[in-house]
């Protein structure tokens, strides 16, 4: 197997596992808490950078993502000890981008230009909704008024900002649907994260949902109607989708999230955090544990992760599912080099002749007709895989 990272680049994940409320729709390691020790805080991430970065010396840093949770409510001054202790430990890119996940209910403009002065260059709001009565349902703590106003603000604060909604929601038709992502489109963003609400276990909703207590749910036809209208929209709007659920101008489209679909490597840091690291010629799946107190305690035992080898099956199966998602072809050629694994013809032949895919000089691209049901292109893709 050969050291491929590479080609998709290095970046850190820092997860921040703390929210003002736990929404209903959210099944993120995210924990709401009266008290929080900013100063521990800081100094685990502090001594967590400094592990995995004697581990991977002479890397250049892509990217770096604060996520959560919600990292707007961290103090400034923990955000700067981070990206200068990052600094210290990693060459950075050029371009390196720096991006902070913020809800709307938490957005202050003398906080926000803290986090521009400590090098964040980039943030992401989650909205959700552009419709009050939804976000009370999202169990969201903002108002759309509120929610403006923090895009102006960060629009005014960052190079670069995205905000994320969620659609197929209670109640929700085409036409509302429309109106408000027009709404958004409006309000001169350059990337956009347009997601389908979806019900999951150990959730509130989820809850509900297995009680018959979740009315209003759109049925799949019109979810479909909801997804192919918002391709439409953004296209013409010149916000192409880029990845299945992510829409931006060729310029804005995030590169954090790009090297985790095409195959770079990742640390992750903070509870619950994931991360794919090439060490020695093998790569490795990281997990942080998930409680936070517990997390806390692990890294002052040097303990705070669990690791395991992933063989080259696993490789393909990550490259091939993570890959897929985006607009840029699947490298049939990188596949069989890195990993040794080849896609069936048969398979190929299949779903190209079903137009689900095309085929082109060892690439695979997912056709528009395709992209709905990537779920099910997948499946066949990896069918022979054990």
């Amino acid at each position: 197997m050969t050291e491929d990272w590479q080609l998709g680049g290095f970046g850190l994940y820092v997860h921040w596992p703390f929210c003002e409320a736990k929404c209903p729709y959210c099944d993120f390691n995210s924990h709401v808490t009266r008290r929080i020790d900013h100063a521990a805080w800081r100094d685990a991430y502090l001594s967590e950078i400094d592990r995995v970065a004697a581990e991977t010396p002479g890397r250049v840093l892509r990217s770096a993502y604060f996520g959560g949770g919600t990292p707007s409510l961290m103090d400034v001054q923990t955000v700067e000890a981070i990206l200068d202790r990052v600094a210290q430990r990693w060459t950075l890119a050029n371009d390196v981008e720096i991006t902070l996940e913020a809800n709307p209910s938490s957005v202050e403009a003398g906080r926000f230009r803290g986090y521009r002065a400590a090098g964040v260059n980039r943030v992401s709001l989650g909205v959700q909704a552009l419709n009050d009565t939804d976000l009370r349902r999202l169990g969201r703590l903002h108002d759309v008024a509120q929610a403006e106003a923090a895009i102006a603000i960060a629009q005014e604060t960052f190079e670069r900002m995205s905000f994320d909604l969620i659609y197929a929601r209670q109640d929700q038709s085409l036409a509302d649907w429309e109106s408000e992502l027009r709404r958004a489109l409006a309000m001169g963003v350059d990337h956009l994260s347009l997601y389908q609400l979806t019900i999951e276990d150990g959730t509130a909703f989820g809850d509900r949902f297995k009680a018959g207590k979740l009315r209003g749910l759109p049925q799949e036809e019109l979810s479909a109607d909801m997804y192919a209208l918002t391709q439409e929209i953004c296209e013409a709007e010149g916000l192409p989708a880029y990845e299945v659920s992510n829409h931006a101008r060729a310029d804005s489209r995030s590169r954090h999230n790009l090297i985790y679909w095409t195959g770079g490597d990742y640390a992750g840091i903070g509870p619950g955090a994931h991360g794919r690291l090439t060490l020695g010629g093998t790569r490795i799946a990281t997990e942080a544990r998930r409680n936070p107190g517990a997390w806390l305690q692990a890294v002052a035992q040097g303990d705070a992760e669990v690791r395991s080898a992933l063989g080259p099956q696993d490789i393909a199966l990550e490259y091939i599912m993570m890959g897929l998602r985006t607009e840029e072809p699947l490298d049939l050629a990188r596949l069989k080099r890195w990993t040794g694994a080849e896609i069936a013809p048969a398979r190929l032949s299949h779903l190209r002749d079903l137009g689900m895919i095309v085929v082109r000089d060892e690439m695979i691209s997912v056709t528009p007709q395709g992209r709905p049901i990537l779920n099910a292109v997948i499946a066949e893709l990896i069918r022979d895989f054990d």
